[in-house]
Formats: C-alpha cells, sequence, structure tokens
C-alpha cells in the first residue's frame, strides 16, 4: 500500500521587486554619449536665449549648457549681442525673416560666407556678434577677431617664423568673424596674408565679415586691384550678403531722446 502523499503547505508569495529600467544612451551633436536621468526623476525647462530655446536642467543638458557657454567665451566676443535686441523697426534695411533664417546656422554647417555692410550705427556688427553667438550656442567653434588686428598677429606671425601655424589655427574653427573690414589701407604684404587665411577656409569653414565700405570701394583697402577681386570673390562666392543701409539708427535714437528731453 502506497504512502499518502503529505499536502504541499506554501506561504503567501511575495511579488518580485521592480525592475528599474536602465538609463537611456542619447549621443549629442558631436556623437559623445550622455546617460540621462532615471524616469522618477522630472526634468524640469527653462526658457532661454532667442527663438525660445529650451535648457532641460537634467545631466546631460546641464553639460551642454556648460559646453555652449564656454563656446561663446572662447569665440572672444567684445560685447554681448543678440538677435532679440536688434531693432528691426529702426532699420527696415534689414529683413527679419533672412536673419531669422541664419540663426538656423545651416550657412555655417555649408561652410558658406557671410557678408554684412553697411555704415557705423546700422547694425553690421551687432548681427555679427549675434549670428556668431548663435552658431556658438549651436555647438560651433566661432572666433571673433577685427580685420587689423588679424593682420598685424599675421605679420608678427611671418616674422617670426610661425604663419603656418597661426593660419591653420584660424582655419580650423568652423565660423571667422571678421570685423571692422575696410576702416584702415592695408599694404601688400598685409593683404596677401589675410587672402592665405580666406584660401584656407575656403569652401571648408564658414567667413563671416561687416564692413563699412561696399565692394567697389574695397580699393582703398586693398589697394592691389586683381587682389581686391580675389579677395572679393572668395568672400561672396555661394554666400549671403546682407545691406544694412547709410542711415545710422543709433544717430536717430539720440536725436529723438534729446527732442524728447528738451
Amino acid at each position: 500500500m502506497k504512502p499518502a502523499l503529505k499536502p504541499l503547505i506554501s506561504g503567501p508569495s511575495t511579488p518580485p521587486d521592480p525592475v528599474t529600467p536602465p538609463p537611456r544612451i542619447i549621443n549629442n551633436r558631436r556623437g559623445k554619449s550622455c546617460r540621462t536621468r532615471r524616469p522618477e526623476a522630472p526634468l524640469r525647462s527653462q526658457e532661454e536665449g532667442n527663438g525660445g530655446r529650451i535648457w532641460k536642467t537634467g545631466q546631460c543638458d546641464d553639460r551642454a549648457r556648460r559646453r555652449s557657454e564656454r563656446r561663446v567665451k572662447a569665440a572672444a566676443f567684445p560685447r554681448q549681442k543678440l538677435i532679440r535686441d536688434f531693432d528691426f523697426d529702426s532699420n527696415p534695411n534689414v529683413d527679419p525673416a533672412t536673419i531669422h533664417t541664419l540663426t538656423k546656422c545651416e550657412w555655417v554647417k555649408k561652410g558658406l560666407p557671410l557678408c554684412l555692410i553697411g555704415d557705423s550705427g546700422t547694425g553690421r556688427s551687432h548681427l555679427l556678434i549675434a549670428l556668431g553667438t548663435e552658431a556658438a550656442i549651436a555647438g560651433f567653434r566661432v572666433k571673433y577677431v577685427l580685420a587689423t588686428k588679424l593682420v598685424n598677429e599675421l605679420v608678427a606671425a611671418a616674422d617670426e617664423k610661425q604663419l603656418t601655424k597661426t593660419i591653420a589655427r584660424y582655419g580650423r574653427v568652423d565660423l571667422l568673424c571678421i570685423d571692422e573690414l575696410g576702416y584702415m589701407e592695408l599694404d601688400r604684404h598685409g593683404a596677401e596674408l589675410l587672402f592665405q587665411v580666406l584660401t584656407e577656409r575656403e569652401e571648408k569653414n564658414s567667413l563671416a565679415i561687416a564692413s563699412n565700405e561696399s565692394f567697389g570701394g574695397w580699393t582703398k583697402t586693398f589697394t592691389d586691384p586683381r587682389l581686391c577681386a580675389a579677395i572679393v570673390d572668395r568672400l561672396t562666392f555661394g554666400g549671403n550678403i546682407i545691406e544694412t543701409g547709410t542711415d545710422s539708427y543709433r544717430l536717430q535714437q539720440t536725436r529723438a531722446r534729446n527732442e524728447s528731453t528738451g
């Protein structure tokens, strides 16, 4: 006779511990991985900058924001200028739609040039710095320099046998912003050195310039007609040309303030 089977005794079942999903891996613009926060740590957002940029204050986005700040600082802009602060109403020569298209930085990605031509007080340097700032925030390496400072640096580098290294350094940045081109006459040697920088960047990296002279007056700066024509060709081929006009809106605003207080 077979022995009776003993009943199985089981205690109350305990549900398994919930498995926390691992953090997702995302890639930023330059292909570097960064871990996001876990789902239970909600992200806060803060609107900042032109165009309503949203900076998420999570771990990855804090790093991206700090990198953007470092790129803006490394560009060495002389002062802060933003697109949102530009007075389009006071300067009807500048098309807002064109400027806001440029803030998307497709021209920088494609390595195209940008020329801002206009008299003092028309906003050309404001736009140069503001668009350069947009490019730095978007992840591009940007450098701002005055035309005379750049030429003097190139001349000194040539004397010290460091010209190749200096030209290569200016050639590596994604966007080179040259301001106040046309204020001073350059001798042939200085113009040739500047031409080497332009040639180094041609169709590879973007160049943006601001000048108080129309292209027809550039022979005052570049006294060699053939060299002048070659430089204009480098700066305009396939690029954007924005003319900010001749009427200083800064002077208009000053006059308006004086009339209102008088």
